[in-house]
């Protein structure tokens, strides 16, 4: 095989790529590359425009700027972190450095970060390693999030300023339809697109199989640790919007509820208050919207994700999967066994576990739901973690199965340090076998006094994921999700279990049957 040319034309203009060396010997790299015009201006708050064409050769040697959040979450290396900015709809393409006589499976990934957080930058998503493991292309994501990509101001628009709703999910539908246009220049199929997703991102995924808007921009879809109910209501997102101009107005502002008797604000003052905002006081109010619900007591207690507008995303991804009308793509999906354990010991975003069961509607269903778990810390860790990301990933996963094959999984493997720590297999570990990041500078440390067994992790996982990615079958002793109810759970080695946690899956299915 011959080198690929590291300069490619796009539809948009000539990209020139960058080859990887020491570990990702043997790949090379588009980064940054824009994928839709900057939001920015007018186009703030407005769905993805076309790519500005531009001329001459655009070095894509690095990666774009971070969606608009705090600095301290876009920490790329110790005492280094990604540039922000509005400007942010890129996307980065990585590919085995030799051609091949046919075109390659694509993988398109979309980050996690609870749809306020994360930057295709992190090392963690670097996709060479992915790529050259399972000759793919591996495509990574940059969106808007927060209050830039998931709040929804349509309701103050007018005949000069539209306002547009989902510009986030609008962002990976963008990102989908610049895979289809160009990446067969990069040795891809764009016939054959599978998405994957972590955390947020898999609650993306999940989303895109509700969006009737997606179809036929991806082939297969991965789901990793989703959180299903991520998605708010047309109602919640008009208390959101309406409290977040609030917090415009008056940046000194702590309400704790929703005052009933306030007095609408007018389409022209919210245009007035959105046009002048800086992109600092926009990240501001949105952080204090976030302390806003958590005292609301909204049925959506975080104010950030995909909107059911009944037009662009019709059903939540439940409610579609329950009537049979998601995207009829096969699909992988799966959690972590100790999901909660990062969120109790780091970062504290999980509900506790009394509002876990705020969506519980019936007093049986909760007394039944909470019996099932004991009272001590770590079983109430277990019930908020189980509430966000196990619980409703079944119940979607279980619907999903009558359109499409289905394959669920449990991640169990963890290694000594991450067991020492008490974090286990926890939320978001498994990327560390997806994109071999236990070979890297950063996951190395984690792979001490567990070499070989991480080592036959990565290759375990690679192999099922890209066995999916290029066939629609991850790999062999792997049955779909059925009546049985069979999940593969990953460790060093897999194996099958069929319906664990029966007995809590059966009591919180009830509650998602009525969805």
């Amino acid at each position: 095989m011959t080198p690929i040319d590291s300069r490619v034309t796009t539809a948009d203009g000539i990209v020139e790529g960058v080859r990887g060396k020491r570990t990702r010997r043997g790949t090379i790299s588009w980064k940054g590359i824009p994928f839709a015009a900057p939001p920015v201006a007018g186009g703030r708050f407005r769905d993805p425009q076309p790519v500005h064409p531009w001329p001459g050769v655009r070095s894509c040697a690095r990666f774009g700027k971070a969606a608009i959040q705090d600095k301290r979450f876009t920490a790329v290396a110790p005492g280094r972190y990604q540039p922000i900015g509005e400007d942010c709809l890129t996307l980065n393409v990585f590919s085995p450095d030799r051609t091949s006589s046919t075109p390659r499976p694509v993988m398109v990934f979309i980050h996690g970060g609870a749809y306020i957080l994360g930057t295709a930058a992190t090392p963690l998503y670097d996709g060479s390693l992915l790529a050259r493991s399972q000759d793919v292309v591996v495509v990574t994501v940059q969106y808007r999030f927060g209050p830039f990509g998931f709040l929804d101001f349509s309701s103050y628009s007018t005949e000069d300023r539209t306002f547009d709703s989902n510009v986030g999910l609008k962002d990976h539908v963008a990102a989908l339809q610049w895979v289809q246009r160009n990446i067969a220049a990069f040795g891809g199929d764009p016939d054959n697109v599978t998405i994957f997703g972590e955390s947020a991102g898999g609650t993306s995924v999940v989303s895109l199989l509700s969006t009737p808007a997606a179809d036929g921009l991806f082939t297969r879809a991965i789901a990793e640790s989703p959180a299903p109910e991520l998605t708010i209501s047309a109602e919640s997102a008009q208390i959101y919007a309406d409290e977040f101009l609030r917090l415009l107005r008056d940046p000194q502002r702590r309400a704790s509820g929703v005052d009933p008797d306030a007095e609408p604000i007018p389409a022209e003052e919210a245009q007035r208050l959105l046009a002048r905002a800086s992109a600092r006081d926009l990240l501001v109010a949105g952080n204090h919207l976030m302390k806003f619900a958590q005292k609301a007591g909204l049925g959506d207690p975080i104010p950030f994700g995909p909107v059911i507008d009944g037009a662009y995303f019709p059903l939540s991804p439940i409610d579609a999967a329950n009537a049979g009308k998601t995207l009829p793509v096969p699909l992988v999906i799966g959690t972590n066994q100790a999901e909660g354990q990062l969120f109790s010991k780091l970062w504290s975003v999980l509900p506790d576990a009394e509002k876990a069961l705020v969506r519980v509607n019936d007093e049986q269903d909760r007394k039944e739901i909470a019996a099932l778990y004991n009272g001590s810390d770590e079983g109430l860790v277990e019930l908020s973690a189980d509430s966000v990301f196990w619980a409703p990933t079944t119940a979607f996963a279980e619907g999903h199965s009558a359109v499409a094959p289905t394959y669920m999984y449990r991640y169990d493997f963890h290694t000594r340090l991450l067991a020492a720590t008490g974090m286990r297999a926890t939320h978001a570990t498994e990327l560390f076998a997806v994109f071999g990041a236990y070979r890297t500078a950063l996951g190395a440390g984690l792979a001490v006094g567990d070499w070989r067994s991480t080592g036959r992790v990565i290759a375990a996982v690679q192999d099922r994921w890209g066995a999916f990615a290029t066939a629609g079958v991850p790999g062999v002793g792997w049955p779909t999700y059925d009546a049985r109810r069979k999940v593969l759970v990953i460790d060093d080695p897999d194996h099958i279990e069929t319906d664990p946690d029966g007995e809590r899956r059966a009591a919180w299915r009830k509650v998602h049957a009525r969805a």
